[in-house]
């Protein structure tokens, strides 16, 4: 039976058009989200005290949601600085170096190291632990300190980011957002996370190596060989060491195989979503204990709290611009009778679900439409910078469209997921790259520059493969 669309679908449609809007003009949205919450519920209620609560309610219901998110990020990162203050990441990436002997390898073997550290870590910690070991060897061996940040950016901030197979905080997001439970969005994502990385890295390997013979880049020039000399000198020279070799080495060798084992027991023990979070975190927080302990000695129960402090700040500095626009979007599906009250219309299936109804009446849609608006709208919302505060509007509007098309939701939320986080993940906003920029001493906006067309042309392949598969 269909349902009749009331003040409060049109109050919602209106307020995505404004999260969009503000989104493209790169202006804060958290002002219009909240007046949307607020409006929404004042409609829903006629009560004014109500309206306000909810407010408040939709916050706490956001961050209900995402706490195991913003807790795993923030424990990885408290570990991530422990690694790099002792050391012990110098000794993990080390043997790495070695494979590095021409601009070529330097490209793929930082890349794809990257990819992997990224998958468990986070791309911001990653680059930190690699940035510092690698970037000196890789501008010995002739690729430039330009396409180290490339190689870091695609691979760590794009095809792990996007995917964000073993943290799922980006699946978690969109897939709540779309109503899917997140192992169908990570499995519709493997194909076009595949597909997005394939093209882009190799179309920016090419650009970079076209560049490189014709002389219009090379290799170590300025800023970033002072960066990397800078760098290569305060790893010579060295800070008072914390651990021995020995005992970096027994840590190089433990993190690896102690997170290789979580891998293992997700298979083994299907472990997904919350699991699989709770197990990394779990074993991040041991990693964390045992190298502060091992590394400050009488000191280590007061920095074990330190680097706890330092990664909560980081998770909630990441995160609070998404608590509020996740709140709002949660309002769309099924937190509405929780943080309102069960005050939508006889038989509505909640907000957004509604609009799907209603739209396949009226609009003859097609999976193509509905991929080039997804990818568009992915896009869209990463302009703010983040690459996070807007994926729930993607998975809100992949469901929308999936309703109206009648299939296709996992594969659409995916495709909206993938195009967020490509463009302000860390790869196209130039704001959003700074970490990777200054790690490698380079220019945010030329590197932007740089992976503008990769990014693009991987966008274009991604969604016509995606128009295949919904």
């Amino acid at each position: 039976m269909g349902v009749e669309l009331t003040a409060l679908h049109w109050i919602y449609v209106l307020f995505i058009f404004f999260i969009i809007g503000f989104m493209v003009a790169r202006r804060d949205t958290t002002l219009i989200c909240i007046l949307g919450i607020f409006l929404i519920a004042l409609t829903a209620t006629s009560s004014l005290s109500a309206s306000v609560s909810s407010i408040f309610n939709s916050f706490a219901y956001a961050i209900t949601e995402l706490l195991s998110t913003i807790l795993v990020i923030s424990i990885i990162v408290a570990m991530s600085k422990t690694l790099t203050v002792t050391g012990i990441n110098d000794v993990m990436i080390s043997p790495f170096s070695k494979l590095i002997r021409s601009p070529a390898l330097a490209y793929w073997t930082i890349g794809l190291l990257m990819m992997v550290i990224s998958f468990f870590f986070w791309p911001s910690p990653a680059v930190a632990l690699m940035g510092a070991v690698l970037l000196p060897v890789a501008i010995r061996a002739g690729l430039p300190a330009l396409g180290v940040a490339m190689a870091m950016n695609l691979f760590g901030h794009g095809i792990a980011l996007s995917g964000d197979f073993v943290i799922q905080g980006a699946p978690k997001l969109t897939a709540d957002a779309a109503g899917l439970p997140v192992s169908q969005v990570i499995h519709a994502s493997i194909p076009l996370v595949i597909v997005m990385g394939a093209v882009t890295t190799v179309c920016a390997f090419y650009f970079l190596k076209r560049d490189l013979k014709n002389g219009k880049l090379t290799s170590g020039t300025g800023l970033a060989t002072a960066a990397a000399s800078s760098k290569e000198s305060t790893l010579q020279n060295g800070d008072p060491a914390l651990l021995s070799s020995s005992q970096k080495r027994f840590f190089a060798l433990l993190v690896p195989v102690l997170f290789a084992l979580d891998v293992v027991a997700m298979y083994l023990f299907q472990l997904q979503g919350g699991e699989a979070t709770a197990l990394i975190g779990g074993t991040s927080v041991v990693i964390l204990l045992l190298i502060s302990m091992a590394g400050h000695k009488g000191k280590g129960l007061e920095k074990t709290t330190s680097y706890l402090i330092e990664g909560f700040q980081f998770g909630f500095k990441v995160f609070g611009p998404v608590i509020p626009i996740a709140a709002f979007f949660y309002l769309g599906d099924a937190g509405f009778n929780t943080i309102i009250g069960n005050l939508l219309p006889k038989h509505s299936h909640g907000i957004v679900n509604d609009l799907g109804v209603s739209l396949a009446s009226v609009v003859p849609m097609t999976k193509e439409i509905g991929a080039v608006t997804l990818t568009g709208v992915g896009a869209i919302t990463g302009l703010d910078g983040s690459g996070f505060s807007g994926i729930s509007l993607a998975g809100s509007i992949a469901a929308l469209f999936a309703h109206a098309i009648g299939a296709g939701a996992a594969t659409l939320t995916a495709l909206g997921q993938i195009a967020a986080i490509w463009v302000g993940g860390g790869t196209l906003v130039p704001w959003a790259l700074i970490p990777a920029a200054a790690i490698c001493g380079v220019d945010p906006f030329e590197l932007a520059r740089r992976n503008l067309l990769p990014v693009a042309i991987g966008l274009v392949v991604t969604t016509i493969v995606a128009m295949f598969l919904i």
